[in-house]
């Protein structure tokens, strides 16, 4: 099980939030606003349905989360949404995630940095959205979490992660009807991750075989993650389940190992991705093409459209790339494609200030 590391704004972090230095900046819980940059993920890895994940370096969705003076939650602003997300705060993932976050804190009776009382506190959310919506790369998860970092750290209170996580599932409960974790947790933790299904606190980091990168294709399609959990049924065979559960098992084998080619035996799902597959046209001949052209491992992301796969180098990654980009350009779609090494970086803070915060986003590192 995973530390119970608090995300506060102290030298004494985990490292999904760095601690201070040269890029992020030192604590203030007299701060006026904090933001913070989540990143996207890969989830479901083949056979890990709901349980695995890994994060990639970009893109991510970064939030600006700023004291008000009236009690409550508000969504200030969304860029790069086109319109499409609520701004209603009860069913937007940031504004849920941080809800919740504040039902728990003031549970407990935590105050701010400074001993100040949390049960009048007003925030002000601003939210940007660097990756497509309906994406399969945890769009909602995202904000959620960079959501949760930026006010932890306004607020100087200390909160763990597995709490954290939590709230963000919660989030995902309103966002797509599941409180499934696995696209919040490796968005929070970074690197590879299982969650157990039973707690959504409950987070096991996995190691990264070094070397291993990842390429991510999204074909300029939208799919709906409700409409992707509806076709998978209630039900599955005995021996679906016994072959499903023999792969993550061999995954999660393969890993410690770092065993490549028994992940390349096993990395492959028998439960959802047959079921979602064609919602995504030219879905068989990307993932054929990606697996002859240098990945050892290819599939769906989360319930798609993006599709990923996996390359013992960075040129292996990019030629597997190309052969998904060639397939989905003969079936008219033009796709997006982007590149990680396996195991990037979680959530962190990248700024704190006082006053009104800058229109400019600083970079992410």
């Amino acid at each position: 099980m995973a530390d119970d590391a608090s995300v506060v704004s102290s030298s004494a972090a985990p490292a999904s939030v760095p601690a201070a230095d040269s890029r992020t900046p030192a604590p203030d819980a007299r701060a006026d606003w904090a933001r913070a940059f989540a990143p996207a993920t890969v989830s479901n890895v083949g056979c890990g349905f709901d349980t695995l994940g890994f994060a990639i370096a970009s893109p991510g969705d970064v939030v600006t989360v700023e004291r008000r003076s009236r009690p409550g939650i508000e969504i200030d602003d969304i860029h790069g949404d086109g319109g499409v997300l609520p701004r209603d705060p009860a069913r937007n993932t940031a504004s849920v995630a941080v809800s919740s976050l504040l039902r728990h804190l003031r549970a407990a009776d935590v105050r701010d940095g400074v001993g100040r009382s949390l049960r009048d506190v007003g925030l002000r959310l601003t939210i940007h959205k660097n990756m497509p919506l309906t994406s399969g790369l945890g769009s909602s998860a995202a904000s959620g979490v960079a959501a949760l970092v930026a006010t932890v750290r306004l607020l100087g209170v200390a909160a763990s992660r597995p709490t954290l996580l939590r709230c963000a599932a919660e989030a995902e409960q309103a966002a797509c009807g599941s409180a499934h974790a696995d696209n919040a947790a490796p968005s929070l933790y970074g690197g590879f991750v299982l969650v157990r299904a039973d707690d959504p606190g409950d987070v096991i980091t996995l190691p990264t075989p070094a070397g291993v990168w990842c390429a991510v294709v999204r074909p300029h399609m939208g799919l709906d993650t409700r409409e992707g959990r509806d076709l998978l049924g209630d039900t599955v065979t005995r021996r679906q389940a016994v072959v499903q559960a023999s792969n993550l098992a061999g995954l999660v084998a393969g890993l410690y190992r770092g065993d490549l080619d028994l992940v390349a035996r096993v990395l492959y799902d028998v439960i959802a991705e047959p079921k979602r597959a064609h919602l995504v046209p030219g879905f068989e001949e990307a993932r054929d093409g990606a697996l002859r052209s240098g990945a050892f491992a290819a599939g769906l992301s989360g319930s798609g459209p993006s599709l990923f796969a996996l390359g013992r180098t960075r040129s292996d990654a990019e030629r597997a790339s190309s052969a998904m980009v060639a397939a989905f350009k003969r079936q008219g779609m033009a796709s997006d494609r982007h590149f990680s090494i396996l195991g990037a970086g979680g959530a962190r803070v990248l700024d704190v200030g006082h006053g009104t915060p800058p229109d400019a986003l600083p970079p992410v590192r």
